[in-house]
Formats: C-alpha cells, structure tokens, sequence
C-alpha cells in the first residue's frame, strides 16, 4: 500500500453528541455606583437583558436555560445517554447502511444499538438518527465505539468508524459498620446494627431520594432514620435531604434474625451475609443516579465453645434480698459437652444455692435454661460476675464474669418510690 496515498472520502458523516439535562443559565453581574462615571448604564443594561432574573439582576443564576458546551461528567450509576445520527452528504443513494454503537469498558463489551437491521437505502441530505442509554455501572475508562458500513451506488462496501472515550467517576463514598447487641428477651436474639456513612464527592449537591437496606433471607430490618413529630413519620434530615458536596450523612439500620433463623444465630461462625444497600439520588435538574453495594458481609461474633447470656434479669432489687434471674447455656461447638455448674461470691454479689451442679450433657447447637437466685450486700450499680461451666469430658472451665449489671437500693428506698 502506498503510504502516500490520499485518505478517502466517505459519502456519510457520523456525528455523536451526548444527551444531558441543561443548566440554568450564569451571568457575570456588573454595576456601580451611582456617583461612578457610567452611572446608572451597567444597572439599566442588565434590567434590559432576557437572562437576568426580575428584581434580582445582581444574581449571577438567570430564568434561562443553557444547553452543555462540553461532555461533563458522568458518574456511577447514571444512565449515559447518546444521539446518534449519521448524514448523506453526497449525491448519490447510499445502500445497505448499518450502525453499530459498542460500549467497551475494562471488563466487558456491551452492544448499545437499538436495532440490528441494515437500512434498505439512504437518499442525499437525509439521515438516520439513534438514540442509546446505558445505566452505567463500571468506574474508569468507557469508550463508546460507533462503527458505519454501508454500499456505493458502483457496489463498492466502504466501512468506517468512531471513538469517544470518557472516564466514569465515583459518585458516593460509602462506609460501613457493624454493631453486634444481644438483646435480654427470648424473643429477640442477637440484633445487628448497621451504620451506613454515605459522602458525597461529587462538585454538586444531591437531592437524597432513598437510601435503603435491602437484607438477605436471614433478617428482617427496621429503618432508625425517622422520629414521630406530631403523630407523622419524618426524617432524621428534615424535609429537605439535600447533601452537600463533600458532606456525609449518617444513615442507621436495625437487622432482627427471622424466626426460623433466631435460634441458630447464637451458633453461626464465619462470615453472614447481611444485605445489600440501594441508593437513589438526583442531581441538578432531576438527573436520576442509582447505586447498589455489593452484598455487606460481617464476620459473626466469636462465643467460643460455650455461650452464656441472661434470659430474664430485674432492673432495680432490695439490698440484701434475693433475686432471680434466668440464663442460656448454648453449646457452640461442635462435640457433646457433659457441663458442671459452679458459683463463685464476689465482693457484692452473692449466690445462693449449690455450687458445682451437675447440668448433664449438651449437644452441639443445644442450649438449655437455668433459673438462678443471688443477692447483693453493697448498694449501687453491680455487676454479675462469678459463673464457671466446666466441661468434665476436656476438663476445660469457661469463666462468665461481668454478664450483665443491676441496680441495688435499700428498701426503704425502693418503698418510698
């Protein structure tokens, strides 16, 4: 092929501009001072000017709107939406016509043309026009390749084509943490919090239309973003979520385990599947963007072999008069355990029964409730402490100090109350 020879001239032209919402329209305001030698010209100039807004024509925003001068920004989880149009700009029909518009990311090539059908032929000074959309969900590199073939009038197939790249950023930086409680009651076992940080990082504010958990078979959850005012349900944001650029929000969820799971949850180890989030916002005039995480996964709270927890224990009790209390013995591992029950005083809490019970043999993912009485001989807030489970097969003692805390009055205190 000679190197020199001239480039040859396609009878169809191809062009691609991207399809954004506009913007409201930006004047640079100027004015003086009465007294100045223009007088009262600059504020007369810009009371006559159509794009300054009435009353208010130091405001830089004006009533119009303006179309984008340039590509913009495009951000995860935005739908990326593109006008295609591809011209006759001989003189001559143009037969067989095919466009084919790709999206090539880093990891895929996704085919974005609306129709897979050549057109039959194309007369001079007319077009064919496209329009495609893409929810984009990789960040990096994008390049939108648009390929055109099509037939002279002589038979000859000509082809050519087109790349626009552009670089997808990261809209939101979202951090996650985990908060393990085990609830007191029965009914209830072993909640998750989840604390979501969300930051915008974009150069815009973002109007905030839903941030929501979506959990995964095991829980149900509750949402701890509202707060009752006046009978209604409003948000913890106010009526207005905007968030600013560079801002973070705060967002807080309650995850329960199902019934069917409540029993197992006190033996899972490893990692659990919690849920995913789903966030939705908008941004200028009403551009919609949509994220959803990957699935958050939380490494479950080690118990050891054994598991103890309180079942049922009083708020407040007498000085020196006993009280009851219930436990949970749960079996975490994976052999039968043959478990001997001793009670240790400590300075403030007293047992009282026999201590170095036998509680017989435990099988793996068993538990079994145990009704206790002790009393306190010091006043305040004491804690629990002093339960030892040995296990007579491995000869091993698990130690339960500090189980939970009670509040000890005198009673005539508790009388007068």
């Amino acid at each position: 092929m000679d190197v020199n020879q001239p480039k040859q001239e396609h009878l169809l032209a191809l062009k691609v501009m991207r399809l954004t919402k506009p913007t409201l329209f930006t004047n640079i305001p100027v004015t003086c001072e009465e007294r100045d030698l223009p007088g009262n010209l600059f504020n007369q100039l810009m009371k006559d000017d159509p794009s300054t807004v009435s009353g208010a024509e130091t405001l830089m925003l004006g009533e119009m709107l303006t179309l984008p001068q340039n590509f913009g920004n495009i951000f995860l989880g935005e739908t990326f939406s593109s006008y295609i149009s591809v011209h006759n700009d001989s003189n001559q029909i143009v037969k067989d016509i095919l466009v084919k518009a790709d999206l090539q990311t880093s990891s895929q090539r996704l085919n974005l043309s609306a129709s897979s059908a050549a057109v039959a032929e194309l007369k001079p000074d007319c077009c064919i026009d496209d329009v495609i959309h893409h929810e984009v969900k990789e960040i990096g590199t994008h390049i939108l390749v648009c390929a055109v073939s099509y037939t002279t009038q002589t038979g000859e197939k000509m082809y050519f084509r087109k790349f626009f790249k552009f670089q997808v950023l990261k809209p939101l930086d979202v951090k996650t943490k985990f908060y393990n409680a085990e609830s007191d009651l029965s009914s209830v076992t072993d909640e998750v919090f989840l604390e979501a940080q969300i930051q915008n990082i974009t150069t815009s504010p973002m109007f905030m239309e839903k941030v929501s958990l979506e959990p995964s078979i095991m829980y149900n959850v509750a949402e701890l973003n509202t707060v009752d005012t006046a009978g209604e349900r409003a948000s913890t944001f106010g009526a207005r979520t905007y968030l600013q650029p560079m801002d973070t929000r705060q967002y807080l969820y309650c995850l329960k385990p199902k019934q069917e799971f409540a029993e197992k949850a006190g033996v899972i180890k490893g990692v659990t599947v919690i849920g995913k989030l789903d966030i939705v916002w908008k941004t200028n005039l009403g551009e919609r963007g949509r994220l959803q995480t990957s699935q958050l996964q939380r490494m479950a709270p080690g118990y050891g072999d054994v598991r103890l927890s309180l079942e049922t224990i009083p708020d407040t009790v007498n000085l020196e008069e006993p009280f009851d209390i219930t436990c949970k013995i749960t079996n975490c591992s994976e052999r039968t355990m043959d478990l001997v029950l001793e009670m240790c005083n400590t300075n403030s809490i007293h047992w009282c029964g026999v201590s170095g019970r036998q509680l017989g043999k435990l099988h793996p993912g068993s538990s079994l409730h145990l009704a206790l009485t002790l009393l306190s001989s010091v006043q305040g807030l004491q804690s629990v402490s002093g339960l030892r489970l040995t296990d007579t097969f491995l000869k091993r003692t698990y130690e339960y100090d500090d189980i939970a805390q009670v509040c000890v009055v005198s009673s005539e205190v508790k009388k007068e109350s």
